[in-house]
C-alpha cells in the first residue's frame, strides 16, 4: 500500500470535496447563489438506547453534565424528555472536555420566523466548529448556513430535512485537529455526519474555525474542550445526546 504524507491526504481529500462540489473556496461564505442542497425524504426516526460504552450527556431528566460559559447552573427549560432553549440565557456547555468523538443528538426547531431566524442554533465541537441546527423545510436560507452545514463552509450534500416540531438527529463523527509544538496545523480536522439517518457531510476538512461571514485560519488550542450548544434566541429543543470517545481509536 502506497504511503502518503498529511499534505498528500489533505489534496486528495480536497480534490475528492472539489468533485462533490463542497469547497468552500469556490464559494463567498453566505453565497446565495451556491446551488441549494437537493431535497431528500428521509425515514421515521427509530427510538434505540446509547450503546453500552457511550458517555450520556442528556437522558432528559437532568442537566447535571451541563453548564452555562461563565460556570452558572443551567437555566435553560427542563421539559418532559427534552431541553429547550431559554432565549437570552446563553450557551451552555459540557462539563466534560472531547477530542475525537461519535456524537448523537435528536432537536427539533419551533414552527416559527424565516431564514436563518427559524429555530436557529448549532452544536460546537471543542467550542469551535459549528454544525448549524435550523429549520430547514421548505425554508430557504444561504446553503452553507441551512441544517446539517458546517457553518460558513460546506452546505449539507443533501438537504434530509424534517418539518418544525418534529424530532430530527444528527450522528457525527468529529475528528479533531492536530497542531506542532509550535502552534502551525498539522492535520484539520474531520467530520462526517448523518442527518436522520443520511449521510450529509463525507469526511470533510474543516478549512479551520466556523465563523459568520468569515473564515478565519486555524489557531492552535487544546486537545480537548467542552461541547457546547448555541442560544440564538429561538426556542429550539434537544433530546437523548450521548458520546463515544474515539481518541484510542486514533
Amino acid at each position: 500500500m502506497p504511503k502518503f504524507s498529511v499534505l498528500s491526504l489533505t489534496l486528495i481529500l480536497t480534490a475528492f470535496c472539489q468533485v462533490l462540489g463542497q469547497t468552500p473556496d469556490t464559494w463567498e461564505v453566505h453565497d446565495l447563489d451556491r446551488p441549494q442542497p437537493r431535497i431528500v425524504t428521509p425515514a421515521g426516526l427509530a427510538a434505540s438506547p446509547p450503546p453500552s460504552d457511550a458517555i450520556v450527556l442528556f437522558d432528559g431528566t437532568h442537566f447535571n453534565e451541563w453548564t452555562h460559559a461563565n460556570g452558572d447552573p443551567v437555566s435553560w427549560i427542563l421539559r418532559d424528555d427534552y431541553m429547550e432553549v431559554k432565549p437570552g440565557t446563553g450557551i451552555i456547555q459540557t462539563k466534560q472536555s472531547f477530542g475525537d468523538i461519535q456524537l448523537h443528538i435528536e432537536w427539533a426547531t419551533p414552527n416559527s420566523g424565516t431564514g436563518q431566524d427559524s429555530g436557529n442554533s448549532g452544536v460546537y465541537f471543542m467550542s469551535t466548529y459549528e454544525v448549524q441546527v435550523l429549520n430547514s423545510y421548505n425554508n430557504k436560507t444561504y446553503p452553507d448556513g441551512q441544517a446539517a452545514s458546517l457553518y460558513g463552509q460546506y452546505p449539507p450534500l443533501v438537504n434530509a430535512s424534517r418539518p418544525p416540531l418534529e424530532w430530527q438527529s444528527y450522528d457525527i463523527i468529529f475528528r479533531r485537529p492536530h497542531f506542532e509544538n509550535d502552534g502551525t496545523l498539522n492535520q484539520p480536522a474531520i467530520v462526517t455526519i448523518f442527518h436522520n439517518g443520511i449521510l450529509v457531510q463525507d469526511h470533510v476538512a474543516l478549512t479551520g474555525p466556523t465563523s459568520h461571514k468569515s473564515r478565519p485560519p486555524y489557531e492552535a488550542h487544546e486537545d480537548a474542550l467542552p461541547l457546547f450548544l448555541q442560544d440564538h434566541n429561538e426556542p429550539t429543543r434537544f433530546r437523548n445526546i450521548w458520546v463515544r470517545n474515539l481518541e484510542s481509536d486514533l
